[in-house]
């Protein structure tokens, strides 16, 4: 009976009170009746019941099937009340029911009891159906936003901290529904959050508090301070050369991280080569570097940069990345056809917006117009808008092809909405091997397979295109992605910059840009945003403000209390070098080029199929037969996705440079460097300053700084134990040290 009783109760709570941190909550009899849409679902989902593991599963689970964390209202509905003959529901006995006898255990259930008889989950199902389980209707009130309240919270390690949740519906009334929010924490190192809602600080730095509730998502951010004792005047006196410099210091000061010293000479401009154009800077340059006193120079540096051939080489192989370039899922003829057009974008320095234009634009040949081989690459709707949103707003929405996104706002019906937007564009063969030609024609839609209709054409945020427009689709997707009024498309260009040049992105990982996945500094993104369009998306504007900011000419070596930093710049990060940029940099060093072979589409390589001298940043294409490239994280070109190269140590790569050909056959090659620089110094009549110059050029080639002392002494030492006729190996000892350190396979 007490199952019964309670269904005549008022005691009952939509969300209940969850301590003094909590609002005063709606009462559940205010609402005349619980909306399936926005009470039902929500109670199934924060108990488990739709989530993956359960009857939100593919195939659903023992007969029943539900959406997703309920995306599909209607189908949900048909399947608690029609299915199966209706008997999951008693509607003139609710307690008898069995969604709530499952649920709380009366009858036995495989999922376990997900809640009690007398808890509002229990009320808010029992009164539903008690009132005849109406079903969803367009006249419902809908979310309109969602808030974590307090918005920021600043605590200490060990504190707790209970966040509030309110949602704001479409009619004009407020509910707090902290009880059924589903929470995350996206720095679990800093802050945990339990089921409620109840947050434990253990960690320094920042948080964000996700909440989900309804497919939409909120975020509430927990900052912990470093207990560091900072000096009064230490970040007024620092030096700022732009808005980077402020927005970072002015967060430091918030974590009370003190920010480590400049970097010398000889790092800046190494680490600014090595990020900029991807290659060393050559003995000449370090040494002249080294010598001048302007106090301009590292400006005058970072506009040679920008202006080196190089730079051109270095970010089309980067873009080619991102875009996919291979001749693996394309010929090799329209493969160069889309380096090439990359390329081209690169040299004249194009605006990211108009690069992104073209491309999603396309149409001609594919040949003569390079730009169409990415359709050719996703020919595909669904395929292209994935890909689409991942290169050039930062995020993926490929879970929202089968269900609502569950860590984004995207629903299935947004996904659907946006693919359509590709649903007309055709290719047509020609009588040239690899040839296409792009059109876009007046008819065609894709199906959304939950609705058996197609979506509205509509970009994610935008406005809707008619059926019969006559406008091609891609010309309305691309005037709305390259808006200014999309924070998307800016933000993702800047998120990448930033990770190329500082190590780690403002968002982590660079395309992962979602509400749940906060920046680590959100002023400083918009800000870097803001810049870029005021720029009109040149991106040379936004790298020169990058490598001008004292926050990139800082010192990667910690001080006292910035150790623990990761995300804040309170240093710069060392990371390992591209592949392609150590395998270059082996060949500048020792002086020996690397020859290059292709891979053909049965994986057998072809004879010499680049110039002798080609260095690894200027191949056109991915499909190359280079062990060394492989087993060091180049990346296949098959996926828009960071992911796709890697960093990762591995066995395989120590044994590869200590007894592999690579580096080892390099350095025995005749001719080479070392050949002619043991000759002159074999010539010089000083053996002891022809083992110094030895020496220092070695470590100028490799590390762009002189050896300290206690390096020189242990050295010389060695060059004059060393017999004559073992002199060759001794060096090559050397060169190979150097090349195998840390301090030369990372840029630091």
């Amino acid at each position: 009976m007490k199952r019964l009783c309670l269904v005549g109760l008022s005691l009952g709570v939509f969300a209940g009170a969850l301590g003094s941190a909590a609002a005063e909550p709606t009462p559940v009899h205010e609402v005349a009746t619980p909306s399936f849409r926005n009470h039902v679902q929500s109670v199934l989902t924060k108990s488990g019941c739709n989530m993956g593991a359960c009857h939100g599963a593919a195939a659903g689970k023992n007969g029943l099937y539900l959406s997703l964390r309920g995306y599909n209202d209607d189908a949900d509905w048909l399947a608690l009340t029609r299915s199966a003959g209706g008997r999951r529901l008693n509607l003139a006995d609710p307690g008898r029911s069995l969604i709530l006898l499952k649920a709380t255990g009366t009858v036995p259930h495989k999922g376990g009891r997900r809640f009690d008889v007398d808890s509002p989950e229990y009320t808010t199902l029992a009164r539903w159906i008690a009132a005849g389980a109406p079903g969803p209707h367009e006249s419902d009130a809908r979310l309109v936003r969602l808030a974590v309240l307090p918005d920021h919270a600043t605590l200490t390690p060990g504190s707790a901290h209970q966040v509030r949740v309110e949602a704001t519906f479409s009619d004009g009334r407020t509910e707090d529904v902290t009880r059924w929010a589903k929470y995350t924490s996206a720095n679990e190192t800093v802050a945990n959050v339990g089921d409620t809602g109840d947050v434990r600080v253990i960690g320094f730095g920042e948080a964000g508090i996700n909440a989900w509730y309804l497919s939409q998502i909120a975020v509430g951010h927990v900052t912990a301070p470093y207990t560091n004792t900072l000096p009064a005047d230490l970040f007024s006196s620092l030096a700022a050369r732009n808005f980077i410099d402020e927005q970072v210091h002015a967060k430091l000061r918030e974590l009370k991280l003190p920010p480590s010293p400049r970097s010398t000479d000889g790092e800046f401009l190494r680490r600014s080569s090595l990020d900029t154009i991807g290659v060393l800077p050559t003995l000449t340059e370090v040494r002249e570097f080294l010598a001048d006193t302007h106090p301009d120079k590292r400006d005058a540096l970072i506009e040679r940069l920008l202006q080196r051939p190089e730079f051109v080489d270095y970010w089309s192989y980067r873009w080619s990345d991102l875009l996919l370039v291979n001749s693996k899922s394309l010929k090799s003829a329209p493969a160069r056809a889309y380096y090439g057009w990359i390329r081209q974008q690169v040299e004249r320095n194009r605006p990211w917006d108009e690069f992104a234009r073209d491309l999603i634009t396309a149409q001609g040949s594919t040949l003569e117009n390079g730009a169409g081989n990415f359709f050719l690459l996703h020919d595909d709707p669904r395929a292209l808008a994935e890909t689409t949103t991942q290169a050039f707003m930062g995020m993926s929405v490929g879970c929202a092809r089968c269900h609502n996104h569950p860590s984004e706002k995207w629903t299935n019906d947004d996904y659907f909405a946006l693919a359509n937007l590709f649903s007309r564009v055709r290719a047509k063969n020609t009588d040239v091997d690899g040839e296409r030609i792009l059109v876009s024609t007046p008819a065609g839609e894709l199906i959304q397979p939950r609705t058996g209709k197609p979506q509205k054409p509509r970009p994610l945020d935008g406005t809707a295109l008619e059926w019969d427009a006559a406008k091609d689709r891609r010309v309305h997707l691309a005037e709305w992605l390259t808006s200014p009024k999309n924070p998307y498309f800016a933000r993702a260009i800047v998120n990448r910059l930033w990770a190329n040049f500082y190590g780690v992105g403002l968002v982590d990982r660079v395309d992962d840009l979602r509400v749940s996945n906060p920046p680590s500094n959100e002023p400083l993104l918009t800000a870097a945003a803001d810049y870029l369009i005021a720029q009109k998306y040149d991106l040379k504007a936004l790298m020169r403000e990058i490598l001008r900011s004292e926050t990139y000419q800082r010192s990667s070596e910690t001080v006292p209390g910035n150790a623990g930093d990761t995300r804040h710049y309170a240093r710069y990060y060392p990371r390992r070098l591209m592949a392609e940029v150590i395998l270059d940099a082996y060949s500048q060093v020792t002086g020996v080029p690397t020859d290059f072979k292709r891979l053909t589409e049965n994986g057998d390589t072809t004879a010499l199929d680049y110039p002798r001298g080609t260095r690894a940043l200027q191949l056109p294409d991915s499909q190359i037969a280079s062990y060394f490239l492989k087993n060091f994280g180049k990346p296949d070109r098959t996926q828009t996705c960071d992911c796709e190269r890697t960093a990762e140590p591995s066995v395989a790569q120590v044994l590869h440079i200590a007894n592999g050909a690579t580096l080892n056959d390099k350095l025995r090659a005749e001719p080479c460097r070392l050949t002619a620089r043991l000759a002159t110094a074999a010539a010089a009549p000083q053996a002891e300053t022809a083992a110094v110059g030895l020496i220092e050029e070695a470590y100028l080639a490799a590390l762009a700084r002189l050896p300290e002392a206690g390096e020189r002494t242990r050295l010389l030492q060695l060059l004059r134990d060393t017999p004559p006729a073992e002199r060759r190996a001794a060096v090559e000892d050397l060169y190979w040290a150097l090349l195998s350190s840390k301090e030369f396979l990372f840029n630091h």
